[in-house]
């Protein structure tokens, strides 16, 4: 994808001048502030849903292998999307002497806290599902914010102390392209989307029995640690290092590191000549190329606090990314008030930004993921506006009264099949 920042001089996505002309960076001259160009900001269509909001409902977890002609997929997103991807896997007949086509080859397992599925359409190889999910542990071994082991755990330690505040920390290949991504999504949200919320999102425990708030003096307390103009990156070489200006500062790189695994799975799949996959790591769908008879894998959207069959749309795609981000699958509720997991790094609270979720359809996972999260953090207006700054996205979003706003040119790239 050609990512390009909105700017205005040198701060990154002015809020007030949403609807008006915008400067434009690719993303080296995000991270390297070089000298911006200007197209015109552009605005959305609307669709208005009359649907029932329902504040809460069971999480489903299909863990079954599809069956011949469709699959419904109930997944827990990585970023706490209670979205369900409707994959309408239609097997066809093959030309080949008129052979029927053999079924695809897929497993399910759990990994990055999440249930993970490939499913591999040109290959009868299980050798192949096996590297994927030992790519998953690996990969787990390096993002996890929770392993003990994991080199991300092992870094927030050496960042928490005082002695290591202005050194250079080395950083592995995955690790630091991961979090060069990480910045420049804190960078085009003007830290909407902030990648040191590690102090803060340790604090709260969406997965626990019985979740609760923390403590607003300890809330607090952490705020000043989140700040990603407090870190940055440097190489020697071949190596990779990053610098943590203040002590107890860490990196959280939950909102993207699904995009960045499902993406080296697509790598790894491609290597080995398969043609036609999916990949769905806890909602992140990936797909790889088409289906084997040449048409598109359609992906059906959930309506939220909908029952889990029900859909807003359905999309064709091909050999593109569709990751969602909303409040329904890591929340809870004290005391009349509903809380979920994509917190604000300047409160140290949920968001409030009356949206309930946003889908993103992009070439690459990892941008799906960070722009998800980036454009529910911003909002509405500040979202749309964006992402149509942006060439090859394409964005709905869905806010707490059921309307559904589309980034500009959606139906053209993408026929939309809407459920009344």
């Amino acid at each position: 994808m050609n990512r390009r920042a909105i700017l205005n001089g040198q701060n990154i996505f002015r809020r007030e001048t949403i609807g008006n002309k915008k400067n434009i960076l690719s993303r080296e001259a995000v991270l390297n502030k070089k000298t911006p160009r200007t197209p015109e900001a552009s605005w959305k269509r609307r669709i208005f849903l009359d649907t029932e909001i329902i504040p809460k409902r069971r999480i489903f977890l299909d863990m079954e292998i599809a069956p011949k002609w469709k699959t419904i997929l109930p997944v827990s997103s990585p970023k706490g999307l209670r979205i369900l991807l409707l994959l309408v896997l239609c097997l066809c007949l093959l030309p080949l002497n008129g052979c029927q086509a053999k079924e695809p080859i897929t497993r399910t397992s759990f990994h990055l806290n999440t249930a993970v599925t490939i499913t591999i359409y040109d290959s009868q190889d299980t050798n192949l599902l096996d590297e994927c999910m030992r790519l998953c542990e690996a990969y787990e071994d390096i993002f996890s914010r929770t392993g003990e082991e994991s080199q991300l755990t092992q870094l927030n330690i050496q960042a928490a102390l005082p002695e290591n505040v202005g050194q250079p920390l080395p950083l592995s290949q995955d690790l630091a392209s991961l979090t060069e991504t990480g910045l420049y999504y804190s960078q085009l949200s003007q830290g909407a989307f902030d990648l040191t919320i590690a102090p803060l999102s340790s604090l709260w425990d969406f997965t626990a029995e019985e979740p609760s708030v923390p403590d607003e003096a300890v809330l607090k307390s952490a705020l000043p640690l989140v700040d990603y103009q407090q870190i940055s990156l440097s190489s020697s070489g071949s190596q990779s290092y990053i610098t943590f200006s203040k002590p107890g500062m860490g990196l959280d790189l939950g909102a993207i590191a699904k995009g960045y695994i499902a993406d080296r799975l697509k790598d790894y799949l491609l290597s080995q000549g398969v043609k036609s996959a999916l990949i769905n790591l806890g909602g992140n769908i990936l797909c790889v190329g088409e289906k084997p008879d040449g048409s598109p894998f359609t992906v059906g959207i959930q309506r939220p606090f909908a029952n889990q069959n029900e859909t807003i749309a359905t999309l064709d795609i091909r050999d593109l990314s569709v990751v969602s981000s909303g409040v329904y699958e890591r929340c809870f509720w004290q005391e009349g008030t509903f809380y979920h997991h994509l917190l604000d790094p300047k409160t140290g609270y949920p968001y409030h930004s009356r949206l309930v979720s946003v889908t993103i359809i992009s070439e690459n996972s990892v941008d799906g993921d960070g722009l998800s999260t980036a454009c529910f953090a911003l909002g509405l207006e500040e979202g749309l506006a964006l992402l149509n700054n942006l060439e090859g996205v394409h964005g709905i979003f869905i806010t707490e009264d059921s309307q559904i706003y589309y980034t500009e040119g959606f139906s053209e790239a993408f026929p939309i099949k809407e459920t009344p």
